[in-house]
């Protein structure tokens, strides 16, 4: 992957969290009240949705960081890890929003595969990083 499509990628992908957060703290927040949800049901929803919003920001700036050391030295490691850590932040963050929004129980169940890719993102990262001052791969 090109460093500006990395770039431009994470760039799109924090506005998008930016908007979601945002969207999280008025109009779901009010939303989930008419929802006929206890508090603690209500609580739960929103918690979610901030744990999805603080996920997909932190690997925006993540997958950013990624962009930049491509620029530097293009690595199929380092593809691999953004590849990882965008399909992470779609199934893991994609999935918790959903949930939130229908109610569907069973898309907590693809949550875990998401946190697994981003896992995968940032052991490959170390490995790409271990590996930058080697020749090139």
């Amino acid at each position: 992957m090109s460093h500006r499509y990395l770039v431009m990628t994470a760039a799109i992908l924090a506005a998008v969290g930016v908007s979601l957060g945002a969207f999280g703290a008025h109009a779901l927040q009010d939303a989930v009240k008419g929802w006929g949800m206890t508090a603690s049901e209500q609580a739960q929803c929103l918690g979610t949705w901030e744990i999805a919003v603080r996920y997909q920001l932190y690997h925006s700036l993540a997958l950013f960081g990624v962009g930049l050391m491509v620029a530097r030295r293009p690595c199929p490691r380092l593809s691999l890890s953004a590849g990882m850590m965008i399909l992470g932040m779609l199934i893991f963050c994609g999935c918790l929003y959903a949930l939130v929004l229908s109610g569907i129980k069973i898309l907590g169940a693809v949550v875990p595969l998401g946190g697994l890719c981003l896992i995968a993102g940032w052991s490959v990262l170390a490995w790409a990083a271990l590996a930058m001052d080697e020749a090139p791969s």
